[in-house]
């Protein structure tokens, strides 16, 4: 799942005025790593004075794809230097100790980190070599069309062969969180890089932006997997309508949550030609989420010791989240659990992030994906099924889930069907060392170019 379990670093910065000789004195680009479990993490301040000597402050922080990110309050006093950063209830607080070093502390959700920036001319870029760029040799296309049910209008991009004619097409489904049509995800764009890559061998591609991102529209928060189910179906009805298309070779590819919207979609229309599922659960959400936390905290560098306490708060979160009964009560079970104790002495910073947290586990959509069992629609598909997964992916494991799809494809009588466990690669399908989710960023390739072979190759041998 793409809507990653652990806090992220994102800023948030616009300027106010200051003292135009300091000003001057702090204006350029500064990089301080912060020294976290199992990695440093590089951040980068790009400050500009402008005549008066306001600030005009943004963010990099290249580790996980963010640019140029606009923030929210930087205040000089002197030779201290705050940057305050409400979007996630993060601080700094610096000494400005020469014109090329600000030593200071970053501060966010409770916990303290020694910061030390040094101005440099050199800024860290991380390339995305795989992203493709024009000329293309196939025909792109703008659409929108609407969910009869919902009423929203979806917006996408369909990639079609040049000269296509009775052409096989495929609709790419995202994993959880709001995603826009390319999956962008850390600086990536892995489905443009699958669209791209199929249609230049002569498949066609819809990918479409979720709900409530770029084009597509959004009427309510509270969507589930089954809501998105019926806008895949809205995109398979409009793809029926193009002539290029042979409406009997329309397939699907989700990847993570998308890989729950596939089968479901699958079981609801008759129309579903073939189906490829990458990282695609295979049991329900309550333990794919249990098994993350004890992954990914692993490769984060945590103990044994920490590893198994981080798993029994989980636990112990679903259990209320499952059980509970009384909305009100569990709202404080929940808090007194998720702090330890701890919630009634906290600041009122504090309190306000553990709500933020536990409300965002009360949503709709996450009730569903924690008590969704995918199997009973693996069961029921009859169409050729690929499920590939990655041997370090961290967020949906292969050993707890290949053998749970394959055994439901089995039981259901699919006859043509294959599971692929693919060696050294993690969730979004780039090799890599560990599977950490710190590696995302850091990673040049998108997508296996093997991955990407493996897909085209087992599509047209379907033809």
């Amino acid at each position: 799942m793409n809507k990653l379990l652990i806090s992220l670093v994102i800023l948030l910065i616009t300027s106010m005025p200051s003292f135009s000789q300091t000003s001057i004195k702090v204006a350029g680009n500064w990089s301080g790593k912060l020294d976290l479990p199992g990695q440093k993490l590089e951040i980068i301040f790009k400050i500009v004075a402008d005549e008066n000597g306001k600030l005009n402050t943004k963010m990099d922080v290249p580790a996980q794809g963010a640019k140029d990110l606009p923030v929210s309050e930087t205040t000089i006093n002197g030779d201290s230097l705050k940057l305050s950063v409400a979007m996630i209830m993060g601080k700094f607080a610096g000494s400005i100790s020469s014109d090329s070093v600000i030593e200071g502390i970053w501060k966010q959700s409770g916990a303290t980190f020694p910061l030390i920036l040094k101005k440099t001319e050199v800024i860290t870029e991380i390339k995305k070599p795989q992203t493709p760029k024009a000329p293309f040799p196939y025909l792109s296309e703008e659409v929108e069309y609407l969910n009869p049910k919902s009423g929203l209008k979806l917006a996408g991009t369909l990639t079609l062969p040049e000269n296509a004619k009775n052409c096989t097409a495929v609709i790419l489904i995202s994993g959880s969180g709001a995603q826009d049509r390319d999956e962008t995800i850390f600086g990536h764009k892995p489905f443009f890089v699958i669209a791209d890559f199929l249609t230049r061998n002569g498949i066609a591609v819809l990918r479409v932006d979720d709900r409530g991102v770029g084009g597509s529209e959004v009427n309510t928060q509270n969507a589930t997997s089954e809501d998105f189910a019926g806008d895949v179906l809205a995109g398979l009805e409009f793809l029926k309508t193009k002539k290029e298309i042979d409406q009997n070779k329309i397939g699907l590819i989700g990847h993570s949550e998308g890989g729950i919207i596939a089968p479901m979609v699958a079981i609801r229309s008759n129309n579903i030609a073939f189906m490829v599922l990458l990282a695609g659960p295979g049991i329900k959400g309550e333990q794919i989420i249990v098994k993350q936390v004890e992954l990914l905290n692993r490769a984060a560098g945590l103990t044994e010791e920490q590893v198994n306490q981080k798993v029994n708060l989980q636990k112990a979160i679903f259990d209320i989240l499952l059980n509970g009964k009384d909305t009100v009560n569990q709202m404080e079970r929940l808090q007194h659990v998720f702090s330890n104790g701890t919630y009634d002495t906290m600041s009122d910073d504090m309190k306000k992030i553990i709500n933020a947290n536990l409300n965002a586990l009360k949503t709709k959509w996450f009730q569903f994906f924690l008590t969704y069992d995918p199997y009973p629609a693996l069961v029921k598909l009859e169409c050729p099924v690929l499920a590939l997964n990655g041997s370090k992916d961290l967020q949906v494991p292969p050993a707890e889930n290949l053998a749970v799809i394959e055994k439901a494809l089995k039981e259901g009588g699919n006859k043509n069907f294959k599971t692929m466990e693919l060696k050294n690669l993690n969730h979004l399908f780039q090799t890599c060392e560990t599977g950490a989710v710190a590696e995302y960023a850091q990673i040049e390739e998108t997508i296996s170019p093997g991955v990407l072979e493996i897909l085209s190759d087992w599509i047209k041998n379907l033809e």
